[in-house]
């Protein structure tokens, strides 16, 4: 008589309702090892950004004007700015060797909704988007690919 393989009973095959309880105990378990109750605790930028990023201007025709930078983290740089309610140009520069982010102001999170938004930005990119606020209060932008990386930041308008 030859010894059964391994995993086997006699040598037969396991079940098909045992393969289907192994299966899902180990997504479980995957799925499980990714949960917490923490909040993400935000890397500090490992970068040095360029003199423009983070301070508003305002040009000619009174558009406000802010340069963000992101790289290969999970950081908007600077993660907050202000400005006043009027027309605001926000342009997004990726430093990044690798990674790909996007920008978008989180649905919900704001006094009023601004749809404008950068899909996707790869590395070396640099995109511009503009719109209008006119209610004061915080608004919150994100990299969706990274929100759960905490990569977000608050664009407040004074009132």
């Amino acid at each position: 008589m030859s010894a059964a393989p391994p995993g086997t009973r006699s040598g037969r095959p396991p079940s098909a309702s045992r393969r289907a309880r192994l299966g899902a105990l180990v997504l479980l378990l995957a799925v499980l090892s990714g949960c917490t109750n923490r909040e993400p605790t935000l890397p500090e930028p490992t970068r040095a950004t360029a003199a423009d990023v983070g301070t508003v201007t305002t040009d000619d025709a009174g558009v406000q004007e802010v340069t963000l930078e992101t790289g290969d983290d999970y950081v908007f740089t600077p993660a907050t700015f202000t400005v006043a309610p009027g027309t605001v140009r926000v342009t997004v520069r990726n430093i990044a060797e690798q990674m790909t982010h996007n920008f978008e102001f989180s649905e919900g999170q704001g006094p009023a909704p601004i749809a404008e938004r950068i899909p996707v930005l790869g590395p070396g990119q640099s995109e511009t988007i503009e719109f209008t606020v006119t209610a004061p209060g915080d608004y919150q932008f994100e990299c969706t690919f990274h929100l759960r990386l905490g990569q977000v930041g608050t664009m407040t308008v004074t009132g």
